[in-house]
Parts: C-alpha cells; sequence; structure tokens
C-alpha cells in the first residue's frame, strides 16, 4: 500500500473524479461513513457523540459521520468551528442533510460559553475541524478548540489526521495538534500515519472509491500489508514434502548464549523451512539440541573463550556444512571473538546462497561495511539502531534523523536488502524503495525477538525459494503480527520471545484471513 504526501492526495481524489467518474460528493460520503462505521464498532456503547467540524472538506466528512451516527440512534451533536455562510461545495451540501441543528461558534467567546454549558459532556468525540490540507502552527479559534478538546474527558476520534498535526511530518508533532484515540485516514496513509505517533490507538485506512490507477507517489514509501505477499500465505501443494521448503542452516550461539542460536532456528522452522540445522561451537551445540527435537545441530571448532573458532572453515569444513543448504541465517548470538569475527567475514565472503545476517554478524563488519555486496547473492541485514550505526559510522541522533534516507541509501550502495529494526521497522531494497512495517508492540522489546525474526526470514525466504525484499517484509509483517498475538495472550511486560514463536502459526492465519479486508489497521 501505497503512502503519499497531502498534496498527492489532493491529487488522486482529483483523479477519481475527474478520469474515473467518481463523484466528489460520493468520496465524502463514503469518508463520512468510514468514520462513523469506525466510531459504532470501537465506542459501541457511547450514547452522546459531538462531531466538531470546520469549514473545509474534512469539516463535510463530520457531517456525513453524524448524519450515519444519527441514523444508527445515537444522540449526535454538531459544533461548526465557522459561519454556515462560510461553507461552500460537497461541505456545503452535506451540512444540508444534516437532520439536526448545528451549534455555529464564530469566536472563542461563544466556544468558552458553549464549553461551559458542557459542549464536550459526552461519549465520544470525533474531531472533523481540521485535515491534511492545513499546515501547523494552529492559531486563533481553531487553536482554542483543539485544546478544549484535549481537555475533555470523552475519547476522540480523528477524521483523515488530529486537528493540527502536519500529514507530511515525521517526526512528534509540535504546537496545537488534537489528541486521538484513534484516526480513520482515507484511501492512503500519509507520513505523519506511520511516524508521527499522532494517537495511542489505531489508524484506519479506509477505502473510500480511488481505483488502485490513481493512487500514485513519488515518497517511494509503502506500508506493508498482508496483500503484499499473500502468495506467500497460499496453503502448500497436497503432495509437498520437507525438501520443498528447502534447509535452513543457522550459524550462532557461544558460551552463555545457545538459545539465540536455537530460537533463529525454531524461528526458520515455525516460518516455513523444511530442514533447519543449527551450527554453534562444540560445547554449546547440546544445549542448542536441547532446545527442540525438530533442530539438527553441528558442533564448530571453538575458541578458549567459547565462540567458533577460525579453525571451522579448515579442510572444507564449511563447504561441506553449507552444501545443499538454501538459506544461511548468521548471527545471534555468536559473540564478539576475535576469531569468530575474521570466520564471520570468511564466510560471507565465500557464501553462495542467500544470507541473513544479524547481530554478531553485523558486528563483525562494524567500521568495514564496504565488504559487504549483495550482487554476488542475495543478502538481508537486519540491524537495530545501534548495530546500522556501527556498520555506517553515522551517530544515533543521525538515524533517528533520517531512518528512511539511510536505509535506502545504504541497501543502494550495498545492493542488499537492509531490515532497519525499531517502532516502525523499515524494509530497504535497491528496487522496490522503501517498505514500513506497522504491526508488533513494546512488549516485543525483549532479548531473542530479533533471533526470531533473523530466523523467520531464512524461513519464509528458504520456503519461498526466494530471498528478496518481498520474504523480508512478509517476515517482518508476521514476527510483528506474532507479537501482537502474544500480548493479546499475555500482556507486554511479561512476554518473552519464546511466546512469539508459539504465535507464528496464528500469525499465518490471522494475515491470510485479512488478505482481502479492504480497511487496513495501522498499530499505534
Amino acid at each position: 500500500m501505497k503512502i503519499v504526501t497531502a498534496a498527492e492526495m489532493r491529487e488522486i481524489d482529483r483523479a477519481t473524479s475527474e478520469r474515473f467518474g467518481v463523484a466528489s460528493s460520493t468520496l465524502m460520503e463514503n469518508a463520512g461513513a468510514a468514520v462513523a462505521d469506525v466510531a459504532l464498532a470501537r465506542w459501541p456503547e457511547a450514547r452522546r457523540v459531538v462531531v466538531v467540524c470546520g469549514k473545509g472538506n474534512n469539516g463535510g466528512d463530520g457531517f456525513v459521520a453524524a448524519r450515519k451516527l444519527s441514523q444508527a440512534g445515537k444522540q449526535v451533536g454538531v459544533a461548526l468551528l465557522a459561519a454556515a455562510s462560510e461553507l461552500k461545495g460537497d461541505a456545503a451540501q452535506m451540512f444540508e442533510q444534516l437532520p439536526m441543528e448545528s451549534t455555529e461558534l464564530t469566536s472563542g467567546g461563544e466556544l468558552r460559553e458553549a464549553v461551559e454549558e458542557g459542549l464536550f459532556d459526552c461519549d465520544l468525540i470525533v474531531d472533523a475541524l481540521l485535515g491534511t490540507g492545513v499546515k501547523p502552527p494552529v492559531t486563533g479559534l481553531y487553536a482554542e478548540a483543539i485544546t478544549a478538546m484535549n481537555a475533555a474527558k470523552a475519547p476522540v476520534l480523528a477524521v483523515d489526521i488530529p486537528s493540527g498535526a502536519d500529514s507530511d511530518a515525521t517526526g512528534k508533532p509540535s504546537g496545537a495538534v488534537a489528541r486521538a484515540n484513534a484516526v480513520v485516514t482515507f484511501t492512503a496513509p500519509k507520513p505523519a500515519h506511520l511516524f508521527a505517533r499522532l494517537t495511542d490507538g489505531p489508524t484506519f485506512v479506509a477505502p473510500i472509491g480511488s481505483p488502485a490507477e490513481a493512487i500514485e507517489s513519488k515518497l517511494g514509501l509503502n506500508l506493508i500489508t498482508a496483500a503484499d505477499f499473500a502468495g506467500l500465505l497460499a496453503p502448500r501443494r497436497a503432495d509437498a514434502h520437507k525438501g520443498d521448503f528447502g534447509h535452513v542452516l543457522v550459524l550462532g550461539g557461544s558460551a552463555g548464549k545457545a538459545g539465540a542460536a536455537a530460537m533463529a532456528g525454531m524461528g526458520a522452522l515455525r516460518a516455513g523451512a523444511g530442514l533447519v540445522t543449527v551450527a554453534t561451537p562444540r560445547s554449546v551445540q547440546k544445549l542448542a539440541a536441547s532446545f527442540a527435537p525438530e533442530l539438527m545441530t553441528e558442533g564448530l571448532e571453538e575458541t578458549e573463550a567459547g565462540g567458533v573458532s577460525l579453525k571451522a572453515m579448515e579442510y572444507g569444513r564449511m563447504e561441506k556444512l553449507c552444501a545443499g543448504k538454501s538459506v544461511l541465517a548468521i548471527g545471534p548470538g555468536l559473540g564478539q571473538d576475535a576469531e569468530t569475527v575474521e570466520f564471520v567475514r570468511a564466510l560471507v565472503k565465500q557464501a553462495k546462497q542467500p544470507v541473513v545476517l544479524d547481530a554478531d554478524g553485523l558486528n563483525a563488519f562494524a567500521g568495514t561495511a564496504q565488504l559487504l555486496d549483495g550482487s554476488r547473492r542475495p543478502l538481508v541485514l537486519t540491524p537495530h539502531p545501534g548495530e546500522f550505526a556501527r556498520l555506517t559510522g553515522k551517530d544515533m541522533a543521525a538515524i533517528a534523523a533520517d531512518p528512511v534516507g539511510l536505509a535506502l541509501s545504504f541497501a543502494k550502495e550495498h545492493r542488499c536488502t537492509l531490515v532497519l529494526k525499531g517502532h516502525r521497522t523499515i524494509v530497504a531494497t535497491p528496487e522496490h524503495g522503501v517498505w514500513v512495517n506497522a504491526t508488533g508492540n513494546p512488549g516485543m522489546a525483549k532479548g531473542g525477538s530479533g533471533d526470531v525474526l533473523t530466523g523467520m526470514i531464512a524461513g519464509i525466504s528458504s520456503g519461498a525459494k526466494q530471498c528478496s525484499g518481498e520474504t523480508a517484509g512478509a517476515a517482518v509483517y508476521l514476527h510483528g503480527l506474532a507479537g501482537d498475538l502474544a500480548r493479546a495472550a499475555d500482556s507486554e511486560p511479561s512476554m518473552v520471545a519464546t511466546d512469539i514463536l508459539g504465535e507464528i502459526g496464528d500469525a499465518f492465519r490471522v494475515a491470510a484471513e485479512t488478505v482481502h479486508h479492504e480497511t487496513v489497521v495501522i498499530n499505534p
């Protein structure tokens, strides 16, 4: 799903009407209906609803929502922050169809008086004051209205975007911005819906009639949805066997960190690999094997510190171990022993199979990222911001300021797929731009979560017989969704990485069920 700017969204609406014959009033009617549907679904017990409207098209959406909510049996009040005579076009048309009287508030004094008389003594506020066309800061009457809504006790449902927010911004909004407990936007998300943390609840992206051909953007940003990898969710053939889904080799583990490699191995199996071998230093091989009987293991020569020794490369040992493997996952729990670093660099250099590089596999290239080249075979890197800082030599502040640009630049330079983990994990590819993930939650901020993701990328790639931005994006989405299911079964503070492993199967099922859902939900 494309992510678009406010200007591009206006062009999409225009093209929808002029090129594809969908009346602008129909788009507004559908938008208001979508808002009402979310209000009824999320707050079914809300009896009194106040819809706060501006004089533009956002207000027009609010008028439609007010009408629909009234028809659904709700007690609805409409506060218009303008004179009715200022309304134009579709907004004026929708205003005329209101089944109730509105309250026109044209000054700060009138607004304050209405608030004192109980304007916001309600069960739900619908914020249809300002839309995506407004550039902050907001001043005057509208700023006062935002302050009043923020002081009210009722939850707030924002239409398109919380009033006062810049839809093209990627940072936290400042100035007068309305709070929101949920947002309903239309056709395509805007950058702020993904990056600006506008709400503590979900953002719903509802279709309102624009055909796919009308949705164009030069941003190069996309939201990952289940529909983007629907082919990877298709049922397996009835006569399928384990050889059809490849053999993943996980190289990881060290003294005290056997679990990291084992979790990566199980992540690969749960995500669809037919076979998985976990290769670890010999002293921790038994620990890795005890994690799950489905894992095959291989012991490697080790250093005195309990890491993989460079001797593991001698006499063609690694060539034999890698023979017949479909994907290599390198790094979880390997440690940073000097010999282990040399081992990783040598293995990545000689590998003929697709490589997924994580954790200490990435740290082995800190300061020497020029050695990473995905042009010979697919290469997927999965750094968190700290690891990415070490790879690029940039500080964390620079990465936080421009994660999308830096990730895409790195992916193009090194001809690799870069999975930059974070609140909004980014999948950057040289060919297809940047994909942003919106599944997952803070409960996944636990040791081992990244190891599971590494295994899932390798497992999905193995099963699909391709290692690409698509398989990496699918793994990122499903990993986050499994985390969301784990949170639902437990809680954010108490969930652990193995809980994510246990929900991968349900994540596949839920994703398959949502492939054809028209409305897309973005996590807060």
